[in-house]
């Protein structure tokens, strides 16, 4: 199993928490470039409008919302 499918794996399972880093990591392995915004702002993106992802780095902690 590769680092990009145990991280996929880990986000789908919600079972402990996951990181900013390792959504970077995933999202970067699945063909998304990080465009950094004004403040915590942060798109990715892969070439596609429809896909385009808008996200605000989590403060003043590390780790991702549920919801996000």
């Amino acid at each position: 199993m590769s680092k990009q499918e145990k991280l996929l794996a880990k986000l789908l399972n919600k079972q402990g928490s996951f990181t900013w880093q390792e959504l970077v990591t995933l999202l970067r392995g699945l063909g998304y470039d990080q465009v950094e915004g004004v403040g915590s702002r942060v798109k990715f993106d892969n070439g596609n409008p429809m896909a385009m992802i808008n996200l605000h780095k989590p403060h003043p902690g590390n780790e991702l919302k549920a919801y996000l």
